[in-house]
């Protein structure tokens, strides 16, 4: 690392120490599109989106960098620098130093018919091809002009700041005046442009409305004369009052009729016989009232003179007079309605009446005719009335378009002549020398390596999720670990020679034996007197055989009798590195008697035949914990290399019929789903039968660095953990 921070640094000093000073030049250009002290006369009064200004900034940026503009710049400087008697921005070029007078003429020639022509160079054409490559030679192309230059909008103003920067100032200040002059000129060409081509088009379009709003006036005025109509309008609401007012006149003339024959009705029947008797009947009950009263009268007057004019008989005497009178004047009432005093008159009304009877019902027919003669001239305005309906619609849709043209076509007209408000406000002036960076990139050469380092170590141990050590697989499993053992280098390893040997052995066989050492006691206090302890692992290839072997051989120094049961029938890893003479299978069937299988040097292992099988397969678990029982007699430990648990069935039916269980786990492996539902299944067994774990294959070397981050790594995991919690 740190050799390569001091190439870095020496490398940069050598690209560095001929650096050229630089010099920077700034310009401004007012745009008018924020600024509303530059608003136009015609401009419309509404407030445009952040979204569309920062939208119509950007177009300008990037108008600003076309090719076509850089080009200009481009003649404007070849042509300064092949100018006789004028300074050069830049040191000749190599093409532009081989050059001739005549040449270099022709060349000025070339560049300025193509810069008052507004054009690029046709690089297919030799003659320019070679103008180009001159421009190339001298940096003066609009992709090397571009690497130099800074465009951007001052904040949210209305102002566009360029910033270009060379080894010249007084090349820096000329490429920006240029830039923004030709930009200006470019932009206002273009804006002018549009402008007129606006106009034109308009105008054509104007021309086309206003003749077809003078033809659709033109047909509705020939339709109003071929059909004689003046004003459809008035002569439709004229024939509609004429009707409604012989409607008006018939039904007054309906109601005469009726009421006419109602009235000689009338008349008729006052000469009916049965209106005399009612009438003559009615005058003899009041005659007979009149009379009894008198009678009645009289014989009070008599009472009143033989009593000596008695005042109680006078009262009543009045009140019977009283009442005469109005009998009287009931029958004067009577008298009056007499229809024989008025029969002649009645005949006279009569006659009247029926001759007003019959007036009337002739004027109902011919009102009703009239009525008709009316209403079919009505019908007649309505096809018409629907034809110049559609005729001034036309025209009324002919004359708005042609209003709204003529609107559009004014006010582009007089936007034509006014002047755009894009314009440049800060002039380029020639900068001062920036300060120096040689010594800035010859520092941050030198400490970029290092960085990038540490940030790249940091990146890939911090993803690392893999298990390294005994306290990470504790403390992501929330099992013990009771050893772990380190990872061996050498291909074949004697474990008799590991634990013959005590003074001759290398270290890291030392050290592997005095970690096993430490193994065993952690297991021996976790068996707490139980004698078979099966062997397992998460998956196939963790070492878990060579772990039991060696586990075998501490306890056998131990001066404990250890027996081995190769119990992987699918990768019998033990029985295929011993050899043995003996077979589980063969004790199980009782070909094998548990005393006559032999021990050499404090350990006896039994085999097995490979195949796909499990242990209930061979015999039934009963008849397998009594032959257990019957080896616990003999031996003080029975190790069983059972199968790994990602053969679930198969290792559960080991850890049946055994005491304890503990797992081997390879290190610098992370643990997934698949193997936190094994870790699990081995948490849940019951009464404390799974003792742990054996870390397998730690690696013993790191560096310091390597050391330092995983501490880090592990300080922040277990805040996560207790975070979680």
């Amino acid at each position: 690392m740190l050799a390569t921070s001091i190439i870095a640094v020496m490398l940069t000093y050598s690209l560095t120490k001929h650096l050229p000073e630089s010099f920077s030049s700034k310009a401004s250009l007012a745009t008018g599109l924020v600024d509303q002290t530059q608003a136009q006369v015609l401009d419309e009064k509404k407030d445009a989106q952040e979204s569309q200004i920062n939208l119509q900034f950007a177009n300008l940026i990037q108008s600003i960098q076309l090719k076509k503009i850089f080009d200009l710049v481009s003649y404007q400087l070849i042509i300064h620098d092949l100018t006789p008697n004028t300074t050069p921005f830049r040191k000749k070029s190599k093409l532009l130093a081989a050059m001739k007078p005549k040449e270099m003429a022709d060349a000025i020639v070339l560049y300025k018919k193509k810069y008052e022509a507004r054009e690029s160079l046709f690089l297919y054409d030799e003659a320019q091809k070679k103008l180009q490559d001159l421009i190339n030679s001298m940096g003066y192309d609009d992709e090397s002009l571009k690497k130099k230059l800074t465009i951007f909008r001052v904040s949210n103003s209305d102002f566009i700041q360029l910033e270009y920067e060379g080894e010249n100032p007084h090349f820096c200040a000329f490429v920006l005046n240029t830039l923004c002059s030709e930009f200006i000129g470019y932009y206002n060409f273009i804006v002018k442009e549009n402008h007129v081509k606006g106009v034109n088009f308009l105008d054509a379009l104007m021309h086309q409305k206003r003749d077809a709003m003078n033809n659709k006036m033109e047909t509705l005025k020939n339709y109003k004369i071929q059909n004689r109509i003046l004003n459809l309008n008035e002569q439709a609401r004229s024939i509609y009052a004429q009707i409604a007012d012989f409607e008006s006149r018939k039904e007054l003339t309906e109601k005469d009729v009726l009421a006419y024959t109602g009235a000689i009705k009338g008349i008729d029947n006052m000469f009916d016989p049965k209106d005399r008797m009612y009438l003559e009947s009615t005058l003899v009950k009041v005659n007979l009232e009149i009379m009894s009263t008198k009678e009645i009268i009289k014989k009070f007057a008599e009472n009143y003179v033989k009593s000596n004019y008695d005042p109680k008989i006078r009262v009543k005497l009045d009140s019977l007079n009283s009442i005469l009178t109005a009998q009287i004047s009931q029958l004067t009432d009577k008298y009056i309605v007499n229809p024989l005093s008025a029969k002649e008159n009645l005949v006279t009304q009569k006659l009247n009446l029926g001759v007003q009877l019959e007036i009337s019902k002739n004027s109902i027919a011919s009102l009703q005719n009239k009525i008709n003669q009316l209403s079919e001239q009505y019908n007649k305005l309505v096809p018409h009335e629907a034809v110049i309906q559609s005729y001034e619609t036309e025209v009324d849709i002919a004359s708005k378009e042609y209003i709204e043209i003529l609107q559009k076509f004014n006010q582009t007209t007089m936007a034509s002549d006014i002047t755009p408000r894009l314009k440049q406000i800060e002039l380029a002036m020639p900068g001062a020398a920036a300060p120096s960076k040689k010594n800035l990139l010859i520092a941050v050469s030198g400490v970029v390596p290092i960085v990038l380092y540490v940030v790249v170590l940091f990146v890939v141990f911090y993803l690392d999720d893999s298990l390294k050590n005994a306290r990470e697989l504790a403390d992501k499993t929330n099992i013990p670990v009771l050893g772990y053992l380190p990872l061996l280098n050498k291909s074949t390893i004697d474990l008799k020679e590991i634990w013959a040997n005590n003074d001759l052995l290398p270290k890291d066989l030392q050290t592997y034996k005095d970690l096993l050492r430490s193994t065993r006691f952690e297991v021996e206090q976790e068996m707490k007197g139980k004698k078979i302890l099966s062997v397992t692992s998460l998956a196939d290839g963790e070492g878990k055989s060579f772990v039991t072997l060696s586990l075998a051989y501490a306890y056998a120094m131990a001066k404990k009798k250890v027996l081995i049961i190769d119990g992987d029938f699918e990768v019998p890893s033990i029985t295929d590195i011993t050899r043995p003479t003996q077979l589980f299978e063969d004790y199980l069937d009782g070909q094998i008697d548990s005393q006559a299988i032999a021990l050499d040097d404090g350990i006896a292992i039994l085999g097995c035949k490979p195949g796909d099988i499990s242990l209930f397969e061979i015999n039934d678990e009963q008849s397998i914990v009594e032959k257990l029982a019957a080896l616990k007699e003999i031996f003080d430990v029975i190790i069983v290399d059972a199968t790994s648990l990602d053969n679930l069935n198969k290792a559960k039916e080991w850890i049946v019929v055994s005491d304890k269980v503990v797992a081997v786990f390879i290190a610098n492996q992370s643990i997934n789903v698949t193997k936190d539902l094994m870790i699990n299944y081995l948490r849940e067994l019951n009464d404390g039968q799974y003792i742990g774990w054996i870390l397998n294959k730690v690696s013993a070397k790191k560096s310091r660095l390597v050391r330092i981050f995983t501490k880090i790594l592990n300080r922040k995991k277990k805040k996560r953990k207790k975070k979680d919690d």
